[in-house]
């Protein structure tokens, strides 16, 4: 009995431990997509003296607590609305759902986007938007917020790793027009993962 219990120890642990090396290599991958694509002359959206001097991006440490497990809640019959940006665009979207987690003892909610203008490319069907902010906005991350994705989850779990929180374009080149989070959207708890502020812009 003993040893059966031992092994379940073991092997329980040996299962979490794997998943935890998977977490931390798809974060390692998707920053290092990030710096390749900022790196590309061809596709960077850098000005060209921020691209002259770029050596990567910086970010923040990764951290598993900020990759959670929510609860996924649909909230069907939602109005659509416009959502402001930096510019005069008005993209319109609809509140798809809502994640709830905890962080910190903190019970956190964040509300998921879907645009109501059909993607010109396959695979974004199921595609969801998360703009946020935080209390790391303007003090270490960009002050307008970062933005993470999603998929429509098949069940009522949703895994929300803030570790590829990453930037609006605006905060690298003014000339892009982002979106701005929505007030529901500020989390009131300091998500110190994912990219950082660039050149403090």
């Amino acid at each position: 009995m003993k040893y059966t219990l031992l092994l379940s120890i073991f092997l329980l642990t040996s299962c979490v431990a794997n998943q935890n090396r998977r977490s931390i290599e798809k974060v390692i991958a998707h920053q290092a997509s990030e710096n390749k694509h900022f790196s590309d002359k061809e596709k960077t959206i850098l000005t060209e003296d921020d691209f002259e001097h770029f050596s990567g991006l910086e970010f923040y440490p990764i951290d598993l607590k900020y990759s959670v497990k929510a609860k996924f809640v649909r909230t069907p019959n939602e109005v659509p609305f416009l959502m402001p940006t930096t510019t005069d665009r008005l993209p319109e979207y609809v509140k798809y759902g809502e994640a709830h987690f905890i962080i910190d003892d903190k019970e956190l909610e964040l509300a998921l986007y879907q645009s109501t203008t059909p993607y010109d490319e396959e695979g974004y069907e199921d595609y969801l938007f998360l703009p946020f902010t935080d209390l790391t906005s303007g003090d270490g991350s960009y002050g307008g917020g970062r933005f993470l994705d999603a998929r429509i989850p098949k069940g009522n779990k949703i895994i929300i790793d803030f570790n590829k929180a990453y930037n609006p374009y605006c905060a690298y080149n003014h000339k892009y027009s982002c979106p701005i989070p929505p007030k529901e959207n500020d989390l009131l708890v300091r998500i110190e993962a994912g990219v950082k502020a660039f050149n403090d812009h």
